[in-house]
């Protein structure tokens, strides 16, 4: 590592990167600064801040990026925890933003956004970390978790796609290769068809293979041994379909963009592969001032480069996509817009769900009118649940999964559906959104949540009566959809004296819906004080 190399101490070493390039300094007061938004991101390698002003269509203009190079991601994955070094550091890199935000005019502690890498996470002191940071500068930083960044991969795709019209007709993959983890989107005629995760990321397979002490081609080797199952199961998950392109975004990779390219944003295999072979001659040194990186990119860019190297040739591409754009201030700009992407990502996350419960037989039509008639709860009994947008995306995920059990066995399906969601991926879903869908589904039958069940005990509070109101939505939908034949086209709902009564027009005899509401009514009922009473349409 460089700090061997150049034989500093750690101390001395973290100084030497307060000395690095693409820092931007605010040079006035920005008038009009109630336009004005912020996003903070501590992320592996560096602690960048985006000042930029939103216009009334909502567009995001940057008027200042701020970056600062951490060696974030080489303390965890080498010692396990981020030093106290690294750590002050970070708190003086924030308190110097907030100097400048104060000279823009801007309350230093009030960021729109402010969030830290997710391989924060991994670190064992993780919570003193960001309670220092919050001590020390006043601001509560949140960790990306995996449907954030999802989010933010799925915001940079969409952008990419629309300026290469020939894949939004193909079957385009596209793969971010992080500092901890690799990231597979598979577009088919630009909708997303699979997403899948691998435990293989830049900075992680730097710290792994830094003992072998390799050098050059043998470092090249010795990443791909390291890599070597991620490799053979991204073959596995992609070997149904032919990939017509490969678009590849990561930090490292597109610091080096224009080099690999030439502008063009598409780089031959033959190119990459030299590129590839000729950096590995190179100490990190040499790659700071060949390509201006700082000392953690460059560390982190020989194992980014062989790790897409050989995911290319292992779907035996020729050429490949990379975006020239800067990718932490693409990543600034997504944070402050990810969560107001709800209508085009709420659909690719529905979709995902119903290729779920296609591959274990569910049947798609009653699943997804479940969903329909959860819909028509949700927005009717709006103020008496009190629940977010994404509460309702969960409970149409819940919906369309529901039944997913079956595929193991009829009896006690419910049971399956929560162990086989549990055990899923759904994109643009975090594990605490995973959870609650099992949940959901688990109890739109038989007993509803109890505190002996370990997942539902798990979760905090507020989870706890999220999973009630939405589970109690479930199980009245699911029973007006008993027959699984879609009876219940329309339905008016009302509130009176302490009931909740339905009415079925154009059913004239709903003896079976009512018999199935006696037996799932029940939730409802404890949790929103409400009896539900089915009316006949006479």
């Amino acid at each position: 590592m460089l700090r061997h190399i150049l034989g500093i101490e750690p101390a001395a070493f973290a100084m030497c990167l307060c000395h690095m390039p693409n820092v931007r300094k605010p040079t006035k007061k920005i008038i009009g600064a109630e336009n004005l938004v912020t996003a903070l991101h501590i992320g592996a390698s560096s602690v960048s801040l985006m000042v930029a002003e939103r216009a009334e269509d909502g567009s995001l203009t940057p008027i200042e990026l701020l970056e600062q190079p951490a060696p974030i991601a080489r303390d965890i994955f080498s010692i396990g925890l981020v030093s106290s070094t690294t750590t002050e550091r970070v708190v003086a890199i924030i308190k110097g933003y907030q100097k400048s935000l104060a000279e823009l005019g801007l309350d230093p502690h009030l960021v729109t956004r402010a969030v830290a890498t997710n391989i924060l996470s991994e670190a064992t002191n993780h919570e003193t970390v960001m309670n220092r940071i919050r001590i020390a500068c006043g601001l509560r930083v949140t960790t990306i978790d995996d449907g954030e960044m999802t989010r933010l991969i799925y915001l940079k795709t969409r952008r990419r796609l629309l300026k290469i019209p020939a894949m939004r007709k193909g079957t385009t993959l596209i793969l971010h290769v992080g500092p901890g983890n690799t990231r597979a989107l598979l577009f088919q005629n630009g909708r997303i068809a699979r997403y899948t995760s691998y435990r293989l990321g830049a900075h992680r397979t730097r710290e792994a293979v830094d003992g072998s002490h390799a050098e050059g081609q043998a470092m090249l080797r010795v990443i791909r041994e390291h890599a070597y199952g991620n490799l053979a199961q991204i073959r596995f998950d992609f070997s149904d379909i032919k990939v017509d392109g490969l678009v590849l975004i990561g930090y490292e990779l597109q610091s080096i963009a224009s080099v690999l390219t030439r502008s063009t944003q598409v780089c031959t295999l033959k190119t990459l592969r030299q590129f590839t072979a000729d950096a590995a001659n190179m100490s990190d040194v040499e790659l700071v001032k060949q390509f201006q990186l700082d000392y953690q990119t460059a560390e982190a860019l020989i194992p980014a480069l062989e790790i897409n190297l050989a995911v290319a040739e292992t779907l035996d591409l020729r050429e490949v996509h990379i975006p020239t754009s800067e990718y932490e201030e693409g990543l600034l700009h997504d944070l402050l817009v990810s969560q107001e992407h709800t209508g085009a990502f709420a659909e690719e996350v529905l979709r995902s769900a119903k290729i779920l419960a296609k591959r274990y037989q569910s049947d798609p039509s009653h699943g997804e009118h479940v969903g329909n008639l959860c819909s028509r709860f949700f927005e009717s009994l709006a103020d008496l649940h009190q629940l977010t947008p994404h509460d309702s995306l969960l409970l149409q995920v819940a919906a369309i999964l529901h039944e997913v059990g079956t595929y193991v066995s009829p009896r006690a399906h419910h049971k399956h559906s929560e162990y086989l969601i549990l055990n899923s991926e759904v994109f643009g879903l975090n594990r605490r959104d995973v959870t609650i869908v099992a949940l959901v589904a688990r109890y739109h039958r038989h007993s509803g949540p109890r505190l002996d069940h370990p997942s539902y005990a798990a979760l905090s509070t507020d989870d706890r009566i999220r999973v009630c109101k939405l589970a109690a939505l479930l199980r009245v939908a699911d029973a007006l959809e008993r027959t699984h034949v879609q009876r219940v086209a329309k339905l008016e709902i009302r509130r009176e004296s302490g009931k909740l009564r339905i009415r079925l027009p154009g059913l004239a005899d709903a003896a079976v819906e009512r018999l199935a509401m006696s037996s799932k009514a029940d939730l409802f009922e404890q949790v929103f004080g409400l009896s539900v009473i089915i009316d006949e349409d006479n």
